[in-house]
Order: C-alpha cells, then structure tokens, then sequence
C-alpha cells in the first residue's frame, strides 16, 4: 500500500503535460494544449489538457480525468501501476508500508528476478552487438530476416553466445544468486556446475505491460532437427505464460488507436509487422490462446482478427480459441494468407497499405470462417453438414449478449436456408446446458423479479433527468468555494443578506427538502460535500482531481473543461461581449436546484401513480390520491415559480 503522503507528493510533482506529451503530440491552444485523440481515430484535435488545472479532457471518446486516470486508460494500468510509473519517472522513492517479513521476502524475491532478466537482456543485447561471434551469427541471422537495426533494437532482440557458462559467470561475478537464473531458466546445473541455458541462440525477449523482461524466446540457428528450434523460460514468480502476449508491450498504443488487436503465432510474425508499420499486433508464442491472454487483449480492444498462415491442422485447432473469444463478449475475425505465406514473410513483400488492404478485405466472421473450413470435411454429406451447423450453433450460444445472439442466428439462417426457429431452438439447448453447468445462487426468483421491475421502472423514468444531477454536481465542483449574496431570514423572520459559498448554498437546499441524488457516482461526490459541510470545510478542486476513484476525477475533468475558448480579441473584433458563467452564478444554481426538485417531484408522482394499479381497498386509493394531489399541487406551484408550463 502507498502512503497517503507519497500519493500527494507523486500528485504535486507530476506534470500532466510531461507526461501526456510522451504519448501525444500536443500543440499550444490559448492557455491549454492540444492534441489528436489517442483513444479514437480523427482528423481535427479535440483533445485538451490544462496544465493550470493538471487534467484532460478528450471530447471525442469522452474520457478525462488526471495524469493518473490518463496513464490507467491509455495504458491500461492499475492505480497502484500508474502512481509507481509515476514515481519512477519522477524519482519519488515509495516505502513499503505495513508489509510482513514473509511479504517483505516475497518482494525481494520477486525484484531480484526482474533485476536478473534485466542483466540477461542488457547482456545478450551486447553480445549481438559488440561480441564477434554474436554480430557474425546472431546479427547475420535477423538482417537476413530482413530486420532493421531500429527494429532489432526496438524489440532487445539479444544473442547467448556458444561459450558454455558465459551469462552465468557474468551474472555471479555481479553479484546475482545462480539459484535464481535456475529458476529463470537461463542457467541449468549438473555434476560440474552451471551452465548457460539459451548457449548459441538467437533470444527474443518477452515483457509484461509496463516493459519489465519477465521470460525469453530463444531460436536455436542449427539444422538438426533432434534440437528443439525454440526454447522458452519456464514459468516463475515473475512469468505466467497464459497471462502474457509477445509483443502487447510495443503495441498497446497502436491498438488503442485502431480499436483492434492482430493475433499471430510467432515473434517474427510480430516484428516483421511492426517494421512494416502495422503496429498492433501480439502473438501468443506458439501456445493456444488462454482466457488470461483473451483479458489482456480486451484491456485495450473489443475486436481481434486472427491471421493464419493457411496450414489445415493449425485452422482446426484455432476453433477452442475462436469459441474462447466469443465467450469473453469480444467480436473476433479470421483472415488467412496465401498458401506458402505466413505473416512474416507476407509482410517483407508488401507495403503498409497493401497488409493493411489485404486484412481489410480478407478477413471473415466466425461463421463464415468456420463454415469453408467444415464444409470441406463435410463433402456434401448430409450428416456431417448437420454436425457442422450444429457446431456453428454452439459457438453462437456462447456469446453472452443476447441480441449479438440474434443476429448470428439470422445470418445462419439465411446462409444455410434453414428456419430461424429451428437454429433457436438448438442455440437455447446449448444455452440451457451451459446455465445448468455454471454454479449459481439461490437468491429467490421472485424476489430478483421484483427488483429487476423496479429497477427497470425507475431507471426508465429517471434516465431523462441525468442531466440534471450532472449540472449539480457540475456546479459543485466547479464553483464550490465562490461566494454568493443570499436573502437568509434570522430567528425572527426578518430577511438580511448573508454571503454564502456555492457549496453550502447547494447542500443547505438540498438538505432542507431532504432530497438526495439517485446517481451512484454523483450520490458519492454529493456525500463527499456533505460531509465536508458538516465540519464547515470545502474540498478543495485537487481532491477531486486526486481522487482514487477514476470515475470521481474524470467527472471532475467534465466538469472543469470547455472544448471551445474565447479569443482575447473577440470583443474587439465584434464589440459582443459575452459574460462568463460566474457572472449570474446564483441564477445558475437556482435553476439547477429547482430543476433537479422538479424532475424528482415528477418521478414521485409517477411512481404513486403506478402504484394505484391493483390497489382495491378504498381507503388506501383515497390515501393514495390525497398525496398524488399534493405532489401535483407542488409542482404546479414551483413550475410557476420557475415560469413553466405544467401539464398534470
């Protein structure tokens, strides 16, 4: 855990500019600066930050928030990720808090491995550059792949040299436990000692989301085909081999911007994608995708499109993955390359544009996908055609949204002319038998019915007036601690002037009514007011802004940021002088408040109107009514107040 004091001195040193200025190309804009959307593709930049302020706001996607809610959507970071980057980058020393001995341990031992593979990685890379042997046979080897330098160096690739024990003696002589590269896999050991793992291989190392090297690829260059082309690290501490993607760490950017993740099957594949300026591509490293790898991907994209290199057993067994991806509520697309063409070498013969072509349009559905493949085993046999449908059936059940479902079914239906009905009441066996399989709660259906049309019904009724909490809270953070003159009546029921911050203004009217807001997130920042109000105390903006709550501090960023700013010289350009908002602050405020108690008078009464239905017992409808009546009489009086319509 971060000390609370550290947060604050990560917060108060980091520059939002700094930081999102790695990421993005941003341009001076008045007292702001600005950018291209790093979520969204766009052509006119409508993404601000406020150095002033140390917040962003994207008007495209709509997100926003602070330097560390940046660093969680655009790289997909944790909380407690983005404060360590943070402090990394700004040398901000974090003390382990409250830890044990045995927790203590575990972080040693932990920090240790990452150290080692850190040596390992800055040792083969020297060994491909600067030793005879590794330019003569490791470098040789990738420029013939037709690597560049750039590309080489972009991605560590490294060499292990054929001398027996080199990585290991250097790794001891600096001090590291050889028991430790072991368990990392580089060393092995035997009755005359250690030895190096990876000796005479090309290695590619393989990092986790924020670029540390948690394992190795390592290709042997031999042609006797008793060795083993490729040999991986084992897993450790530090490397699980289902939760990480070769290559996510390079392309994390390039899939957020494309809204789309490339699947292949080797490192090379990647590399040579990325020298060709495709750069949102990962493989699995010749593993079968798991459901880690699959939750990885959908940090950052809904959408992946596998590339295949054409081989027939490889087609078969990608089926488990596909269905594992429609499992996860992820769109997936197959695209297969000419025969003799993998992505590697298809992208050494191709520009950009033309992979980029080839993709586009070659890349086919699921079931478009897997119905040329089935079909061919089928030749024309009836009994396997059905089996065929079937399976295609039961891939679609195990998407989880329902009208996705839906529009599968249809598409099935057309293309094999077969009825709807039919290929539903198949989807919903297979979806039975799954529900039936699945663990779940007795929590009473009727009561989870009753919830859910409840919950339906006010969120149908309440759904027209977020707007209205928004402006509130809006309002709050914005202006809380200006000051207002208000009529305030003292004990005697004489009127005076009395000067008042927005916050309290807003608290005190609410409260008065006893009305709360229904909105989750904006009923925690309205308690967060409250409370404050009661030990007479305003939250400061950079609480907000701070908060550890990603949704509190992009409301925050909404509600500080204006997509458009007026130039200096407007008025003297058109003598119009247009007021800002703090210039009828007051009258702002009203009008939220009385807006906000309108809608939630209306709500009300809607609510007691429905609840007349099935009501049978004379008194309780009389009851009832008496109070429809007062709440109608309400809003009529404070629609005339605000110059309203009312229609009863």
């Amino acid at each position: 855990m971060i000390p609370k004091e550290i947060i604050e001195d990560i917060f108060t040193t980091s520059r939002i500019e700094e930081v999102i200025g790695e990421f993005v190309q941003l341009k001076r804009a008045g007292s702001s600066l600005k950018g291209l959307s790093p979520f969204v593709k766009e052509k006119t930049p409508s993404f601000m930050v406020s150095p002033a302020k140390q917040i962003f706001k994207d008007f495209s996607s709509g997100k926003g928030g602070n330097v560390v809610t940046f660093l969680m959507e655009h790289e997909a970071m944790s909380y407690p990720e983005a404060l360590r980057w943070l402090a990394d980058k700004y040398n901000i020393e974090i003390p382990e808090e409250k830890a044990t001995p045995e927790e203590i341990a575990q972080r040693n031992e932990r920090e240790a491995l990452f150290l080692i593979n850190k040596f390992a990685l800055e040792h083969f890379e020297h060994n491909l550059w600067e030793e005879k042997q590794g330019r003569a046979v490791g470098l040789s080897y990738f420029k013939e792949r037709g690597f560049t330098e750039d590309i080489i160096k972009k991605f560590n690739l490294g060499y292990c040299l054929e001398d027996g024990s080199q990585l290991t003696d250097a790794a001891k002589k600096a001090g590291y436990n050889p028991d430790h590269l072991v368990t990392l896999g580089l060393s092995k050991k035997n009755d005359k000692g250690y030895y190096d793992f990876f000796r005479g291989r090309v290695m590619f190392p393989i990092h986790n989301l924020t670029g540390r090297v948690v394992g190795f690829g390592g290709r042997t260059l031999r042609s006797d085909k008793k060795i083993a082309k490729y040999f991986n690290s084992p897993e450790s501490d530090i490397y699980n081999k289902s939760k990480v993607l070769y290559g996510l760490y390079q392309s994390k950017s390039g899939i957020l911007r494309q809204d789309n993740c490339l699947l292949v099957e080797g490192y090379t594949d990647v590399i040579a994608l990325h020298q060709n300026g495709v750069d949102n591509v990962v493989s699995s490293s010749g593993t079968a995708l798991t459901e880690g790898q699959i939750n990885l991907i959908q940090r950052y994209t809904q959408n992946i499109t596998i590339l295949y290199d054409g081989d027939a057993a490889g087609i078969k067994a990608s089926f488990r993955g596909i269905d594992m991806i429609l499992e996860q509520g992820m769109n997936v697309r197959i695209a297969l390359f000419p025969d003799g063409d993998d992505p590697d070498s298809f992208a050494q013969k191709h520009t950009t544009e033309e992979i980029n072509e080839f993709v586009a349009n070659n890349a086919k559905d699921f079931i478009s996908f897997k119905t040329e493949v089935l079909l061919k085993e089928a030749n024309n046999d009836p009994i396997k055609k059905a089996g065929m449908i079937k399976e295609i059936v039961h891939s679609i059940s195990l998407i989880p949204d329902q009208i996705t479902r839906s529009v599968y079914i249809r598409e099935c239906s057309d293309r094999f002319e077969m009825d709807e009905a039919s290929l539903n009441g198949e989807l919903h066996k297979y979806i039975r038998k799954q529900s039936s399989s699945k663990p779940h709660e007795d929590t009473g259906i009727q009561n989870i019915e009753e919830k859910v049309a409840v919950a339906e019904k006010i969120d149908s009724i309440e759904s027209k007036g977020e707007h209205h909490e928004f402006e509130l809270i809006r309002l709050l953070l914005r202006f809380a601690d200006n000051e207002v003159e208000v009529l305030v009546e003292d004990d005697n029921g004489e009127e005076y002037e009395a000067k008042y911050t927005i916050a309290k203004y807003i608290v005190e009217s609410l409260e008065q009514d006893d009305i709360k807001l229904e909105l989750p997130l904006f009923a925690d920042i309205y308690e967060i007011f409250l409370q404050h109000y009661q030990n007479d105390k305003i939250p400061s903006s950079s609480y907000f802004a701070h908060h550890p709550q990603p949704e509190i501090n992009s409301i925050s960023a909404d509600a500080n940021s204006s997509k458009y700013h007026l130039s200096p010289n407007w008025f003297k350009m058109h003598n119009i002088e247009v007021k800002g908002e703090n210039e009828d602050l007051i009258g702002k405020v009203d009008n939220a408040i009385n807006n906000y108690k309108l809608k939630r008078l209306r709500t009300i009464k809607q609510l007691r109107q429905d609840s007349l239905k099935g009501v049978y017992d004379e008194n309780e409808y009389h009851s009832i009514m008496v109070e429809i009546n007062n709440y109608i009489r309400v809003i009529s009086e404070l629609s005339k107040f605000m110059g309203r319509v009312t229609l009863k």
